[in-house]
C-alpha cells in the first residue's frame, strides 16, 4: 500500500479517524496495517466492522487507495432473500446500511455522498463478484460467519494489486442451517500464512452498550 495519490481538493478538509479503544483492537488495526488479508471475529459490538470502516476510510481520502467495495452474504435469521422485492441491487441494500452509516460516520456526509457518486465507494452484492478483480481497493466482507468457504475463499481471490482484503463475523452467530462457517475455517487453515493476520475480538470489546457483554456471557454459557 505505498503508492500515493493527491486527494481530491473538493472533498471537506476533515474526516474522523480511528483509534483503538481496547489492546484486542490494536491489535486488530496494526493487522490491518501490516498485512492484505485481515480476518477478525468478535461479538456484536466490539468494533469489527466500525475499525474496518474507518481504517478504509482514512486511506480513500489520504489518497493510498482508489475504491473501497463493501459486501456480504445476503442471508438473514428467519427470512431468505429471495424473498425480499426487488432487483438484486435492491435486495442488498438493507443489509447494508450499517456499514454506510459507518463510513458516513468518518467521512462525512459530504465526502461520502461525493465518493458514492464517482463510484469509490460501491455495495457490492457476494454473489455478483467472481470473476472480477479489484486493484488499489479495500475489500470488505461484513458478516462472514454467514459465508460458505467457497464464498470466502472466492472473495479473496478477487483481490488485485495495492488491495486489502477484511473479513468479518461473529463466529457465535452464524444462521447457516448446515455445515460448518467458512470464517471458521479459513481463519484456522490461513492463520500461519505470510501477509494474512487473524484477529480475535471479545466481550471485553463491547463499546456498544456495557450491557451487551454482560447479555451474550449469559446467553453464550
Amino acid at each position: 500500500m505505498a503508492r500515493k495519490k493527491k486527494r481530491n481538493p473538493q472533498l471537506s478538509p476533515k474526516i474522523k479517524v480511528v483509534t483503538s479503544k481496547t489492546e484486542n483492537q490494536k491489535n486488530y488495526i496494526r493487522g490491518v496495517i501490516e498485512n492484505d488479508i485481515i480476518f477478525c471475529s468478535g461479538p456484536a459490538g466490539s468494533g469489527k466492522s466500525y475499525i474496518a470502516a474507518g481504517i478504509a476510510c482514512e486511506h480513500l481520502y489520504r489518497g493510498d487507495i482508489e475504491k473501497v467495495i463493501i459486501t456480504r452474504p445476503l442471508i438473514c435469521t428467519g427470512k431468505d432473500i429471495g424473498s425480499l422485492p426487488g432487483e438484486l441491487q435492491e435486495k442488498i441494500n438493507p443489509y447494508l446500511v450499517p456499514m454506510r452509516e459507518n463510513l458516513k460516520h468518518f467521512l462525512g456526509s459530504m465526502n461520502y455522498n461525493k465518493y458514492y457518486s464517482e463510484d469509490r465507494i460501491a455495495f457490492e452484492p457476494l454473489e455478483m463478484m467472481r470473476g472480477r478483480t479489484f486493484h488499489d481497493t479495500y475489500m470488505i466482507l461484513d458478516e462472514a460467519q454467514n459465508c460458505t468457504f467457497d464464498q470466502i475463499k472466492m472473495f479473496v481471490t478477487r483481490m488485485g494489486q495495492n488491495s486489502k482484503v477484511l473479513i468479518n463475523g461473529d463466529l457465535k452467530q452464524t444462521d447457516l442451517t448446515r455445515g460448518r462457517s467458512g470464517l471458521e475455517s479459513c481463519m484456522h487453515k490461513l492463520k500461519n500464512i505470510d501477509g494474512v493476520a487473524v484477529c480475535e475480538l471479545d466481550h471485553s470489546d463491547i463499546q456498544r452498550n456495557d450491557l451487551i457483554a454482560k447479555v451474550l456471557r449469559v446467553l453464550e454459557e
